[in-house]
């Protein structure tokens, strides 16, 4: 997403410095081109050489040193710039664009831009919570620049509250985000990612191998592109993306219920979770003790749980209804069988035996089969790549139902 893109970081004199360095680490990994323009205060918290060394690019900050060549330097760096970073962005430097100071490098080219400036902000609470700092953040909303909110925690001055900027990864999240084209805009998507659990006693359950990570990318993707987004994930490792509704749920039936709360006000429902499909008659209130040394077996009686994709493809009036199917043999019979029966407006399916297609990887290979019968095979993928083919079908649909 970011491969080629010329991104500005403006590095101001906060001690949140130390961080943007990892911020132009993950930005070159991304394959931007990163030029940096410090402000004196702020080589005195990092030295330009470390910035340079990472950007692999001279770093900016005296505005009247002698010129390598005749551009004039804020202007050129302002034209060339896809998307303007201020990290930290200290009070001062809100300040001064709010007031439209530009008496350094730094400020000047924020004034000549024509591109999108984000804020990162990182100050003391008392500073950030101050009427005339949070008077100029809001001015400056209402003019278009945006705002990485900071968190809140034990900031450098052993205060805790509000003002530590935020980390790397959302930093890059964000930035990444501001790349997508928001074609999903007012559609409200719901997905429901990773396994379910079903208690046997208050100690044990049963389970399966889902990770959660297709799901999870499927919902970064849609918030990416414009959509309000409902994550309904059973028990992951993952952390939940921000910028969705994120509900988290155990069982089949709380899966269910969780789902039937937002399916009639939803437009597409993507039913990437693997839900249990049985769960014991009982459930011991105690935990399950070995009778004897004797007893070989435990026999427990199971009951089937709700087909959940099937029940709201009977309930569905002009919802798009988007399944998966993990199998083992008979890939493309097994796909096509639930698409018909669960009322699917296409499947995604893939064999989870093949190297690369299993339920705990970042990888995937799928297949996906639409209602008009039409088949599509899909090479070894990311999933955030699957993530991105499922949406554009999505997308597609809608745009034919409109």
């Amino acid at each position: 997403m970011l491969k080629d893109k010329t991104i500005i970081v403006g590095v101001t004199g906060g001690i949140a410095a130390y961080k943007v360095v990892d911020v132009v680490s993950r930005l070159k990994k991304q394959r931007a081109n990163v030029e940096v323009i410090m402000t004196e205060n702020a080589t005195k918290f990092v030295s330009p050489l470390t910035f340079q060394t990472l950007a692999q690019n001279k770093v900016h900050v005296d505005m009247f040193k002698e010129p390598s060549n005749y551009d004039v330097e804020h202007i050129s760096l302002a034209e060339k710039a896809d998307l303007f970073l201020i990290a930290p962005a200290t009070a001062n430097i809100i300040g001064k664009i709010a007031n439209g100071i530009a008496d350094d490098l730094l400020t000047t080219t924020i004034m000549a831009t024509k591109t999108k400036v984000i804020l990162a902000p990182a100050m003391n609470t008392n500073m950030y919570l101050n009427p005339i700092v949070q008077k100029n953040i809001d001015f400056l909303k209402d003019l278009g620049y945006e705002f990485i909110e900071p968190g809140t925690g034990m900031l450098a001055c052993q205060v805790y509250g509000p003002g530590r900027m935020a980390e790397p990864v959302e930093i890059i999240e964000y930035i990444i985000n501001s790349f997508y084209i928001k074609d999903l805009s007012g559609q409200k998507i719901v997905v429901t990612a990773g396994p379910t659990i079903e208690p046997l006693d208050p100690v044990r359950y049963i389970s399966n191998h889902s990770s959660g990570k297709m799901g999870y990318k499927i919902a970064e993707e849609a918030r990416n592109r414009g959509a309000q987004v409902v994550l309904i994930s059973g028990p992951t490792s993952i952390e939940p993306p921000k910028g969705v509704e994120f509900v988290r749920v155990n069982t089949t039936i709380d899966m269910l219920k969780a789902v039937e709360k937002h399916f009639p006000t939803c437009q597409v429902l993507i039913k990437a979770a693997a839900p249990a499909d049985y769960r014991p008659e009982k459930v011991s209130e105690v935990k399950i003790k070995k009778k004897d040394e004797h007893e070989d077996e435990l026999n427990i009686k199971f009951i089937k749980n709700p087909d959940i994709a099937a029940h709201f493809g009977k309930i569905k009036k002009d919802q798009i209804l988007v399944g998966f199917a993990a199998e083992t043999d008979n890939l493309i019979g097994y796909a096509k069988e639930k698409l018909e029966k669960k009322n699917l407006d296409f499947i995604v399916a893939n064999d989870i035996t093949r190297s690369g297609a299993g339920f705990k990887g970042d990888t995937n290979i799928v297949t996906i089969i639409d209602r008009n019968g039409n088949i599509t095979d899909y090479p070894l993928l990311d999933k955030s790549q699957v993530a991105k083919i499922i949406l554009d079908k999505v997308k597609n649909l809608l745009d034919i139902r409109s």
